[in-house]
């Protein structure tokens, strides 16, 4: 969807031996000096090669002055490159005319920016109206049902004035999605937000996501960053890191599993905001791809009270001690079959583990053994559990006394035992 080939943007600056001012700010902000044809530049991007697949959300994170809203305004169509390519949906944009760059940008990039950019004289609905009149031509039913799809149906007829951060932000994200864009840049798209605002925005921008779109969001916030699939780093103008999420993810939702797994042991419902579970995302996000991923099912909490039971992990304790959550989660988590199934192949990795440490290697510090057997639960192959289970001779539980699920290499050793007991039975006869 998007390739960014070996490009490099340069800004042309005053000499950085005649203005101390200027490179004082360069080189607080991280900007590269260098020249080119004679003349002292910046280097706001240099050399950066980046492929965006379509359908991905990629995080662009990076200090001040670190080339993330140059790379944005290049994918954008709103600058061009010095030198190097940019591809968007197969055409490459770098050298075509100012009005074919217009023309791109409005069929097919949608813009949500931290300063909002609304017109402070047009209504909602008129700000939404007025992409709609850059790209063909307006329609103010379609603008009105892309305002009610984020929420503000009842306030169409406001000013920008009259209108919370949060609303305004939304009525850019309405304005950003009512030409149908493939792409949507973000640009700090919740810095100026309440947490109650972002939470609003950031899960119509899941929404996007899930639809196909393809979003570049640059963000100062980690937590907001692992929303995406995948984040990168800039510095000084080039890619410093990249991090692809899915891994460290899937580590957090065996976590979840486990959580719910010993919940269900103790006769406790699973409540999102009650669970405590470790990992970057929010626990209800993290629940959310759970059930994308058909692991869990979730329902409101239901009306009538009940009590909460105190209860503690006894495998988990020496790492994360009993919660001190009060009242009840907004809503209840049940795992399906297919999440119950790798639950309990994890608590059986898991418990297996404790077991070897403590039996076998003679380890007695708590917390190292949880930490080792916390690590085991999520790279233990089927086999080698197998393996370490018969080694131990099938044990029932846990050192702590929780049960231990039994996998095929016990059902295989009670047959086996059974076999023993009936042959001799028959020769005692």
């Amino acid at each position: 969807m998007i390739q960014i080939r070996d490009v490099t943007k340069l800004y042309p600056a005053q000499d950085v031996r005649s203005s101390s001012a200027v490179g004082s700010a360069s080189r607080n902000s991280g900007e590269k000096w260098g020249t080119r044809s004679g003349e002292n530049a910046i280097h706001a991007l240099d050399h950066i090669s980046l492929h965006v697949a379509k359908g991905e959300w990629l995080s662009i994170m990076g200090p001040s002055g670190s080339g993330k809203s140059t790379l944005v305004n290049l994918i954008g169509c709103l600058d061009r490159p010095t030198s190097g390519e940019i591809w968007l949906d197969g055409q490459n944009v770098a050298g075509i005319s100012a009005n074919e760059l217009n023309r791109v940008r409005a069929e097919k990039i949608g813009f949500i920016f931290q300063q909002f950019h609304l017109i402070p004289f047009l209504t909602a609905v008129e700000n939404v109206m007025l992409a709609q009149y850059i790209h063909s031509m307006t329609d103010e039913k379609e603008a009105i049902e892309a305002l009610t799809r984020v929420g503000l149906g009842d306030r169409a007829r406001h000013l920008p004035s009259q209108l919370s951060g949060g609303e305004q932000q939304r009525v850019c994200i309405a304005r950003a999605l009512i030409n149908d864009p493939k792409i949507i840049l973000a640009d700090e798209p919740t810095g100026n937000l309440d947490a109650q605002n972002e939470e609003i925005v950031l899960r119509l921008l899941r929404e996007f996501h899930l639809q196909g779109r393809t979003i570049v969001m640059v963000t100062h916030d980690p937590v907001v960053a692992r929303l995406a699939d995948r984040r990168v780093e800039f510095h000084h103008g080039k890619i410093a890191s990249q991090e692809v999420f899915a891994m460290a993810d899937d580590e957090q939702f065996d976590e979840v599993l486990e959580e719910l797994w010993v919940l269900a042991e103790h006769g406790e419902i699973a409540e999102v905001e009650r669970m405590e579970v470790h990992g970057a995302l929010p626990v209800s996000l993290a629940v959310e791809r759970m059930m994308q991923m058909g692991l869990v099912v979730s329902a409101p909490h239901p009306p009538k009270a009940h009590d909460h039971k105190p209860f503690v992990n006894p495998c988990h304790d020496a790492l994360k001690p009993m919660s001190a959550s009060t009242g009840d989660g907004t809503a209840i988590v049940e795992l399906t079959p297919r999440g119950r199934e790798r639950a309990g192949s994890i608590i059986r990795r898991h418990r297996l583990a404790e077991r070897l440490f403590t039996d076998s290697l003679a380890m007695d510090s708590e917390t190292e053994i949880e930490q080792q057997a916390c690590k085991f639960e999520h790279i233990l192959s089927p086999e080698a559990t197998d393996k370490i289970c018969t080694f131990l001779g099938h044990p029932r539980t846990c050192p702590h006394g929780a049960p231990i699920p039994p996998g095929a290499c016990c059902e295989r050793s009670s047959g086996d035992a059974a076999r023993v007991v009936g042959l001799s039975s028959r020769q005692s006869d």
